[in-house]
């Protein structure tokens, strides 16, 4: 079988003022020439200095943030971030502005300071750490709002089996799922997640598979449009070499999703083990497209090429191929 491995412009203010002059009658030329300049010297100090008071109207803010008075501060913030020229002050008026909506537990003032911190900083670590903390905070605040309100509803325990498994407590979350079908046959995504639990137990008997595959068909029975469903069944007959299935399955999740370059590279693998070599180039040029970090796309495409004898497009594949595998255990070893 043909395969490799695969290992979220500045705005200024020009203040105007308004100058009251007395009327002349006669105005001499050279009182016309100088009034411009006059004029302009008058507007640029009131500009400097109004950047000046709104520099340090900023700092008085950052100083009441930093100092606890949060709820003081942070109205003014959110108000005056957008308007700030200076990046590092901007960045850190953010943070400051993150901190204290977590603080005054205000999760929509929160999201508002990183929607404008991660467009505006994406690769700064402190953002992306603030990120990480704010989102995961602002999760199981949802989450603890979700059980008082409503425990005994279907999403609450749907979340408690999902927590369960992600502790590997795989028996306790296979009985959540299954008393939420016990109420709900016909819930959606239960049977899907079901068959992923059976998949990912750790020492799965020799009949794991097979209790998977039925979930995942009860799935399909209940949600036809669940690509991810379609999709395990393919890579489920194509580890049993039931190629018909395969293709199938895979084909299907492709349909159901555009964007699934999975389903695309498992229909071209399991169409080249067919050897249906030219039927394989579409799904695998797709692939390619969708996941061109993915060395087993460039790997397939290549085989393809190579057998309908496109042997320059597939040299270039397989060149791509090497210099990927070749750069993975640089990385690994750094």
């Amino acid at each position: 079988m043909a395969g490799a491995p695969r290992g979220v412009t500045c705005r200024f203010f020009i203040y105007h003022s308004s100058h009251m002059f007395p009327p002349f009658r006669f105005v001499s030329v050279a009182w016309l020439i100088v009034l411009p300049g006059v004029v302009g010297l008058a507007q640029s100090r009131g500009k400097a200095t109004a950047g000046a008071d709104s520099l340090a109207e900023v700092h008085k803010l950052l100083a009441l943030a930093e100092n606890g008075h949060c709820a003081e501060a942070l109205p003014p913030l959110k108000r005056n971030l957008p308007r700030i020229a200076d990046k590092d002050l901007k960045r850190k008026a953010g943070l400051d502005g993150v901190h204290c909506a977590m603080t005054l537990n205000q999760p929509t003032t929160a999201v508002d300071f990183l929607q404008l911190l991660t467009r505006e900083f994406p690769r700064d670590p402190d953002v992306l750490y603030a990120a990480v903390h704010a989102y995961s905070d602002l999760s199981l605040l949802a989450s603890q709002q979700l059980a008082a309100n409503a425990p005994s509803s279907r999403p609450a325990k749907e979340l408690l089996a999902e927590s369960l498994e992600s502790q590997g407590k795989w028996e306790q979350a296979q009985k959540e799922y299954e008393a939420i079908l016990q109420q709900n046959p016909s819930a959606p995504g239960i049977h899907f997640r079901l068959g992923r639990l059976l998949l990912s137990k750790p020492n799965p008997g020799p009949d794991m598979a097979e209790q998977a595959k039925k979930e995942f068909e009860a799935e399909l029975k209940i949600d036809p449009n669940n690509a991810g469903a379609e999709y395990v069944l393919g890579e489920l007959a194509r580890e049993n070499q039931q190629w018909d299935d395969a293709i199938l399955h895979f084909g299907r999740a492709a349909k159901l999703d555009a964007a699934f370059g999975d389903a695309y590279l498992g229909l071209g693998q399991s169409l080249i083990s067919t050897k249906k070599y030219s039927e394989a180039i579409e799904p695998l040029e797709t692939a390619v497209k969708l996941e061109p970090q993915n060395p087993a796309t460039h790997y397939n495409l290549a085989t393809a090429y190579s057998r309908t004898g496109r042997k320059q497009d597939a040299e270039k594949e397989f060149a791509i191929h090497r210099q990927m595998t070749q750069k993975e255990p640089q990385e690994t070893a750094q």
